[in-house]
């Protein structure tokens, strides 16, 4: 009876290393998923600048036909305009920028995570096998002919 508990912990401690090895690696691929998002989440900052400065662009310049078309020179009001739209365009890029280096930051802090809890989740199959292999060998006693199979199974 003792041979039957012997090997049912020996099996009990190599799927409990085994599944342990499988959570970390389900952990380190959810990681690499959030260094990926990561990466696109710095594409996009840069095609929302891209895209901003395009209309930006447009902007100034229907603002400039209208103050044309107004009679207003491009000096005075007509300058302070175009001035504060340009100041207000780089508060509005460093305020799209901030946000997404907030959310890269959030990102990586999660991919961090992932891969610690990956870790953690090894580390306790770890333990779960060594607790198996324990009851194994206090299955089969202290013998010479217990620890020579408890040497097969392991």
């Amino acid at each position: 009876m003792s041979y039957i508990t012997a090997a049912t912990s020996v099996i009990a401690a190599r799927q409990a290393s085994s599944l342990g090895k499988y959570n970390q690696a389900a952990s380190n691929r959810n990681a690499e998923v959030l260094e990926q998002k990561k990466i696109a989440q710095e594409n996009q900052l840069e095609f929302d600048i891209a895209r901003f400065d395009q209309q930006f662009t447009q902007l100034t310049g229907q603002t400039k036909v209208a103050l044309a078309m107004s009679g207003t020179e491009f000096s005075g009001s007509g300058m302070r305009i175009l001035r504060r739209n340009a100041e207000e365009a780089e508060i509005q890029k460093d305020i799209m920028e901030y946000n997404s280096k907030v959310a890269q930051a959030q990102t990586m802090e999660q991919a961090n995570f992932a891969r610690i809890s990956g870790n953690i989740a090894r580390r306790r199959g770890d333990i779960q096998a060594i607790g198996y292999y324990g009851a194994a060998a206090s299955a089969f006693g202290e013998t010479e002919k217990g620890k020579s199979l408890l040497k097969t199974f392991v």
